[in-house]
């Protein structure tokens, strides 16, 4: 699923567009037993609750394509009678309306999730009556292509608030405040069917993790049992490794930032397009060639490639590069930069010792204090933020 196609199913989760049918959930305490499981129509629900759970659910669906969300498709033993996909297509077609089945799906959820603190389960049925579009790409409320029935489900961590003091209007004075437990923003969820192209495709899932350390493997394996995913930290790992192995001793300083500018340069010029931008194998070795790297260390990227990436494999272009800094570490200093300001650094030898030189063209702090660059040289009059961090204390 694109960007723009995530956008028009979180849409339904508001009051005014819900196309919700019906809602289940189940409590789960540390120790994996169910407190209390509920289904009921959604409509049954206070209007407060609704709004809720709305907001849980668009938070579900939040995040960066290849970082929090993930467009997988099933493997084809899960597809098979008795496979994972053929269980959840069975719920699908079931609209909630057999508890034996949501049951059996807690169950299994229950059985595959590690996470060793209380957490909440919700999952809904849909149906959205999926409108027309002009060639503008505006809705054509009267006219629909068909109707997208799909499965929400999500899992909320649930923590004791803060214990503190509160206001107790009875007693008119301050008291310990009542701990209650709350429910939090999802950490794993996923749309079944997902919505690719305007359209119900039964043979993928879009898939959501709040962070990438933790994208519960396991639970992907025995509940979805789709193809692999690579996460965004894996990816990130898997593409060093890549540059590593082809440029060797290479490997230098303008390299490295002419490959990332590159491909900063890939993502600005689709920013405006909502599918995810991909590199190829050719690609990136294009992009090595256009950043210095010899014709001698490129005869072998093709093979380390498919060895790292795999053969037919591409890569994520946003998570080959950090989009909000430009990271240098050595064993003393850490120094971040605007992306967008990588010109401000290059390397030079200065008496005999490899340097990194920085350009100052805006004012200069130190501590948070405003200082001159050079004695006798005023700073620049002006109110921009500082393009460079030299603060070596920062916990990148």
């Amino acid at each position: 699923m694109n960007k723009k196609e995530i956008a028009e199913i979180k849409k339904q989760f508001s009051e005014d567009r819900s196309t919700i049918g019906r809602i289940a959930s189940c409590y789960v305490d540390s120790d994996k037993n169910i407190r209390f499981t509920n289904v009921d129509a959604f409509a049954s629900l206070q209007k407060e609750e609704e709004l809720k759970y709305y907001d849980l659910f668009r938070k579900s669906m939040s995040g960066s394509i290849g970082a929090n969300l993930y467009t997988m498709e099933f493997t084809i033993d899960a597809e098979k009678e008795g496979g994972e996909w053929d269980f959840l297509y069975k719920l699908l077609q079931s609209e909630l309306k057999d508890d034996e089945l949501i049951g059996e799906f807690f169950n299994k959820v229950i059985a595959s999730y590690d996470y060793g603190e209380n957490y909440y389960m919700v999952l809904t049925h849909s149906k959205y009556d999926v409108p027309g579009k002009t060639k503008d790409g505006l809705d054509l409320d009267d006219s629909s292509d068909m109707v997208h029935s799909y499965l929400n489900f999500m899992i909320c961590p649930v923590s004791l608030s803060k214990a503190g003091l509160s206001y107790n209007a009875e007693e008119n004075m301050m008291s310990d405040r009542i701990r209650d437990w709350v429910v939090d923003k999802p950490m794993t969820a996923f749309m079944f069917p997902a919505f690719n192209e305007r359209q119900t495709d039964l043979h993928s899932v879009l898939y959501f993790t709040k962070s990438a350390k933790e994208d519960h493997k396991e639970f992907v394996d025995n509940i979805l049992h789709s193809e692999p995913i690579r996460t965004n930290l894996e990816e990130k790992a898997t593409f060093n490794e890549l540059i590593a192995e082809t440029l060797s001793e290479e490997c230098e300083f303008e390299v490295v930032k002419n490959i990332h500018d590159n491909i900063k340069e890939l993502v600005d010029l689709n920013k405006d397009n909502p599918d995810p931008v991909m590199v190829t194998k050719d690609e990136l070795k294009q992009i090595l060639y256009d950043s210095g790297a010899s014709d001698n260390k490129m005869e072998n990227f093709e093979k380390e490639f498919n060895d790292v990436v795999g053969e037919n494999k591409t890569m994520l272009a946003t998570n080959l590069l950090n989009k909000r800094s430009f990271k240098i570490e050595t064993n003393d200093i850490k120094i971040t930069v605007n992306p967008e300001r990588t010109d401000l650094i290059e390397t030079k030898v200065i008496d005999g010792r490899n340097c990194l030189v920085i350009a100052i063209d805006s004012h200069l702090t130190i501590n948070g204090l405003d200082a001159r660059a050079f004695a006798g040289v005023e700073n620049p009059d002006d109110d921009l933020d500082p393009d460079i961090d030299l603060d070596p204390d920062e916990n990148l």
